[in-house]
């Protein structure tokens, strides 16, 4: 059996020090220092195989802080793995408490096509992988044809009710394969639209109106909030097409990423996919003439096939469902905890599903720096990320 993990890791602005990714906001060389040691702990912690990182702003940052938790591995494994010469060397305590170092080659990086100039930086993703790839990495951002999506007509057939279209992603997402015993995994890093507004510009105005908080105006900036929900929902359908178009082909997929939303966000259900209803024997066909025309026991159970065929589901509730807990949360804003943060799994890796490649045993999260400071006792770090880092364990079953 082999046993690995995967970890999605949002790790809060990383760039080196000296430079301004947003406006007025750089890093200075203690500053970073400070960053790249705190990164390097966690991922020491995490100790994952396969870790997907968001909010990376240079690929050079990275490899950097990769460097810094590989030394403090081969330290860390010089101090307390025992050599062969020492008779205790073979007991199984020491299989876990040596961390294996990632390999550099490992890393497949996907930079932002909207990266701009100093102050207007655009964040892009990362996958670490200790297994490497299989091909070539892909990056999604800039659609081939812009997605538009029409709004049908509320009444009768009095033409259209609008579309909205979308020709870039906010980030890139990026999709691997990655080799793991004797299975190859797709898995697909995400970071979707977050919830600030997004505001436009008049032409030759300094700003948009709807930031000037000394003159508020919240019906502008509910628009604002609207133009961000759509934004992600629409590159959720874009990542929901990619994962049906692998699991169509038979491949295993894991999805990780900051989604910006929680697990019944309708986003998030939209990457999940549909969840059946429990019989469609009862329901009016599609094309129904009378009250009678229902489908069959059979279609219902076609229905039903075909719909938890392309679903995902959150390793996190599969955790909550085996261990009756739920302390999960990766942000905090405004004093609400919540997990916006997911590790979404095909059925290939489901505990009802006896065709199963892997099971899951257990899923953690490091989230004891994630304060707002909205409380008097609660301190912020602002070096620290603003998410908690979440991993899901998992052993591949014997073919």
């Amino acid at each position: 059996m082999t046993d690995f993990t995967i970890a999605s890791f949002n790790v809060k602005n990383l760039i080196g020090a000296d430079q301004e990714y947003y406006q007025f906001q750089r890093y200075t060389p203690e500053e970073y220092a400070w960053k790249r040691d705190w990164m390097a702990d966690q991922m020491m912690s995490l100790d994952a195989d396969i870790i997907g990182f968001q909010e990376i702003f240079e690929e050079e940052a990275l490899l950097d802080v990769i460097g810094e938790a590989n030394a403090r591995a081969h330290d860390l494994n010089a101090a307390t793995i025992p050599d062969e010469s020492k008779r205790y060397h073979r007991k199984a305590i020491f299989r876990k408490l040596a961390v294996k170092p990632w390999p550099k080659d490992g890393l497949a990086f996907a930079a932002n096509a909207a990266d701009g100039e100093p102050g207007h930086r655009r964040p892009g993703v990362a996958v670490l992988s200790r297994f490497g790839f299989v091909g070539t990495p892909e990056i999604i951002q800039d659609l081939p044809e812009p997605l538009t999506i029409p709004f049908p007509a509320l009444r009768g057939d009095e033409g259209d009710a609008g579309h909205y279209t979308l020709s870039r992603l906010s980030r890139p997402i990026l999709k691997v394969r990655v080799p793991i015993g004797d299975q190859v995994i797709t898995i697909f890093n995400c970071h979707l639209k977050s919830k600030l507004g997004e505001f436009v510009r008049p032409e030759g105005a300094e700003f948009a109106p709807e930031v000037d908080l000394t003159n508020y105006d919240p019906v502008g900036r509910a628009l604002g909030a609207a133009r961000s929900a759509m934004r992600r929902m629409a590159e959720a359908w874009v990542l929901r097409k990619l994962v049906v178009d692998e699991l169509r082909a038979g491949n295993p997929v894991a999805v990780m990423g900051d989604f910006n939303d929680g697990e019944h966000a309708v986003s998030s259900e939209i990457i999940s996919g549909e969840v059946p209803f429990k019989n469609y024997a009862w329901m009016l066909r599609h094309d129904a003439k009378t009250d009678r025309d229902r489908y069959s026991r059979e279609e219902s159970a076609q229905i039903t096939e075909d719909i938890e065929a392309v679903r995902l589901h959150s390793a996190e509730k599969l955790f909550v469902r085996k261990s009756l807990r739920d302390m999960v949360y990766t942000s905090a804003f405004g004093g609400v905890f919540e997990s916006i943060d997911q590790i979404f799994l095909s059925r290939h890796f489901h505990p009802d599903n006896t065709s199963r490649i892997a099971d899951m045993t257990y899923f953690s999260v490091l989230n004891d720096h994630i304060t707002d400071g909205s409380h008097p006792e609660a301190p912020y770090n602002k070096l620290a990320s603003d998410h908690g880092q979440i991993m899901a364990h998992l052993t591949l079953r014997d073919a």
